[in-house]
C-alpha cells in the first residue's frame, strides 16, 4: 500500500511527481524503477522497450509484434497502463494500417485486463498528441487506459496536489501481469 504509517502511526501518501525534477528513477509509490534517457536517437518509450531489463523492471506488462503495454510509472490511478507502438510515431496519422489496428485490439484487450485486475465502474481512455495536447512524450504516441471509481475524485489533487495510489506500481505490475492472458 501506498499510504504506510510512519514510526509515529502517522500515513505518508506517496506523490512521487512532488519530488524534484522527478526524482530519478522513482516512481510515484517511492520506488525504484527503470530510469533510462532516451539513447540512439531513440525516444524514452523505445529506449525502455529494447533496453532487455526485466520486465518487473521496465514494468511492461504486455508486448506484440506492432505495440507493447507499459505501466505509467506516474499513475493517476493504481492500474494506469499506456499502449503504445514498438516503433515511436508522433500521431495516429503517422501509423500504418497493421500498427492502428494492433494498437486498437491492444487497448481494447488492456481495458478488459484493468477491468479484470481492478474491478472499477469506469476508465478513461485518451491519447494526448502532441505538447500542446498535453502529451508529456510527443515523439512517441501513447493511448491510456485509467481505471476510475465514482469516489476516486476528490480535494487531494486540487488541494494537496497529491494523488491517493491504493498499491505499489510491483503489486500492479504482478496483478496485471496474472491475468494478462485471461483477458486476451
Amino acid at each position: 500500500m501506498l499510504a504506510e504509517l510512519d514510526s509515529v502511526g502517522l500515513q505518508r501518501l506517496w506523490a512521487g511527481w512532488k519530488l524534484p525534477a522527478y526524482a530519478r528513477g522513482v516512481g510515484a509509490d517511492g520506488r525504484p524503477h527503470a530510469d533510462l534517457p532516451p539513447a540512439d536517437g531513440r525516444s524514452l518509450f523505445e529506449t525502455i522497450e529494447q533496453s532487455h531489463l526485466p520486465d518487473e523492471q521496465t514494468y511492461i506488462v504486455w508486448r506484440g509484434p506492432r505495440t507493447f503495454v507499459i505501466l505509467n510509472v506516474f499513475p493517476y490511478t493504481s492500474g494506469h497502463v499506456m499502449v503504445l507502438p514498438l516503433i515511436a510515431r508522433p500521431s495516429l496519422a503517422d501509423l500504418d494500417d497493421a500498427t492502428h489496428d494492433e494498437l486498437w485490439r491492444t487497448v481494447r484487450t488492456a481495458s478488459s485486463a484493468v477491468r479484470t485486475a481492478f474491478g472499477p465502474q469506469g476508465l478513461n481512455i485518451g491519447i494526448n498528441e502532441g505538447a500542446a495536447g498535453g502529451g508529456s512524450e510527443p515523439d512517441h504516441l501513447h493511448v491510456h487506459v485509467v481505471p476510475r471509481w465514482s469516489a476516486d475524485t476528490n480535494f487531494m489533487t486540487a488541494v494537496a496536489e497529491t494523488r491517493v495510489l491504493s498499491q505499489t506500481l510491483r503489486d500492479t505490475w504482478q496483478q496485471l501481469r496474472a491475468i494478462w492472458p485471461v483477458a486476451s
